[in-house]
């Protein structure tokens, strides 16, 4: 139990809400939140049985090439079959056959093996999402503070990609285990070449096939030029939209990216980064007034150092990170103080987290921000100490308006509250299930002092006290207006 308020309350902003654990907050709630960034591996998962991104890809290309066989075989055993039972009818018979007689043989058995049941590349597909999701499930509900991981969650939304995208579906686990989570403690600029190599983004924002025209590949192909990764690095990952660039330097960066694609999944490395410098546009680039020199791969690396160091990449990064834990009002002096720790740190993420914490600003209770349902069912879960389906998870974040990995576009899922207000009447139904499917032990008031102790509100503690069963008195504690505020 955390009868402290200002600690019940950090745990809700600051990570993924209190636990059974959490008394250990109470004496500084401050420091045990900083603590929470210098514990080992703080935004790690260690999961062997995942696979790389590269690993994925190369599964998934076999599985579609199986189904591809399949289909075939099934296609082509069908004329056969008709051609033997044409053949047979039109022999001449002396006499009819024996009951026992074999019959012409029909699909299946012409083919040499059944069809096989269900689709194969779609549950390969889905095995993959799964484990990734539950690995991903599994270290929010069990950290013990859960900064880190929420930090985890911000930059993977920051760097977004989409599973709905072809290609990238069986990449997202990966992405954000092998792009994000190694360098959300570290420098921004080492997070930002990561996410920007990394397969599922280049496949995501389409280039992989983006080529110079001016390159071997583009006199020869006649293959074009592909802005649309180079367009959201500038307006979404870096500088901000209406910042200092321009549509001449969203070309001009396209042209520098050219080149930056990935191994075809059915080779040696297949599903890997790769440079290929025959769909590279050469010579120097101007970047937002800077020249860039030809470099090959490095030019490219040059800019993303460039942006990653730029004063409105520190201005637009830390409006987002206020955005998200803070308030969604602007709070100049809060967003000042992160962007001039970003600048004086180089982009030490760490640092600029530290700073956040300690600014008084964010400790304001009187402005709570309202949880996307993904922390919202985490909370849940930890308050009643029963470890969410991951299948069930999924499925619930689906119908209340957040897939895994599928934002609705490449600026990711909304972080003010007007794009969630509307969903809290759908929130009740997986309220009332997850209250189904606690343990019967599950005493409502004290788990109730476990989420909120002395946050919640005379109002709440009543109506719980006064419910007609526990799983009602579960519903009302999940729906409460401050357990769903962080």
């Amino acid at each position: 139990m955390v009868a402290d308020p200002t600690s019940v309350f950090a745990l809700h902003r600051f990570g993924f809400g209190p636990d059974a654990r959490s008394a250990a907050i109470a004496g500084d709630p401050r420091e045990a939140i900083l603590a929470d960034l210098d514990r080992p591996g703080a935004g790690q998962l260690t999961a062997p049985h995942l696979r790389s991104g590269g690993e994925a890809a190369r599964a998934a290309f076999n599985a579609r090439a199986a189904a591809r066989a399949a289909r075939t075989a099934t296609t082509t055993a069908a004329p056969a079959a008709a051609d033997m039972a044409t053949s047979q009818s039109a022999t001449p018979q002396t006499s009819s056959p024996p009951a026992s007689s074999p019959q012409p043989p029909g699909p299946q058995a012409a083919s040499g093996a059944a069809p096989p049941a269900g689709n194969p590349l779609a549950a390969a597909l889905q095995q993959v999402f799964r484990d990734e999701a539950g690995a991903r499930i599994d270290a929010a509900f069990a950290a013990e503070i859960g900064f880190a991981e929420r930090l985890t969650w911000f930059w993977s939304n920051h760097f977004c990609v989409s599973v709905a995208k072809a290609g990238v579906r069986p990449l997202a686990g990966a992405y954000e285990r092998e792009a994000i989570r190694p360098h959300v403690l570290g420098r921004f600029a080492d997070l930002l070449l990561a996410a920007e190599t990394h397969p599922a983004m280049l496949v995501y924002l389409d280039n992989a096939r983006s080529t110079g025209p001016n390159s071997p590949a583009g006199r020869n192909r006649g293959v074009g030029l592909n802005e649309n990764l180079a367009r959201e690095i500038l307006e979404l990952h870096t500088l901000g939209v209406r910042s200092v660039y321009a549509q001449d330097d969203v070309t001009r960066f396209a042209n520098i990216l050219t080149g930056w694609s990935v191994v075809p999944p059915r080779l040696e490395h297949g599903g890997e980064f790769t440079f290929n410098a025959r769909m590279h546009e050469p010579g120097p680039q101007t970047l937002i007034g800077l020249r860039v020199e030809e470099r090959d791969f490095e030019q490219g690396r040059a800019a993303l150092q460039m942006l990653a160091r730029h004063p409105a990449t520190a201005k637009h990064l830390s409006e987002k990170l206020v955005r998200h834990f803070v308030s969604d009002r602007p709070v100049p002096a809060l967003t000042e103080r992160l962007a001039a720790r970003f600048l004086d740190t180089d982009g030490d993420l760490k640092e600029v987290a530290r700073t956040l914490v300690t600014a008084p600003e964010s400790w304001d209770m009187g402005d709570r921000k309202l949880k996307r349902p993904s922390e919202w069912m985490i909370a849940a879960a930890r308050a009643t100490g029963r470890a969410p389906d991951a299948a069930v998870f999924i499925r619930d974040l689906n119908l209340l308006g957040e897939p895994l990995w599928r934002p609705p576009a490449p600026n990711g899922f909304a972080d003010g509250d007007a794009a969630w207000i509307d969903g809290l009447a759908g929130r009740l139904d997986v309220a009332n299930a997850m209250a189904h499917h606690v343990p019967d032990a599950t005493d409502p008031a004290a788990t109730a002092e476990v989420a909120l102790g002395a946050l919640a509100t005379t109002e709440t503690r009543t109506a719980i006290r006064r419910a007609e069963s526990r799983t009602q008195a579960l519903t009302l504690l999940f729906m409460a207006p401050e357990f769903q505020r962080r």
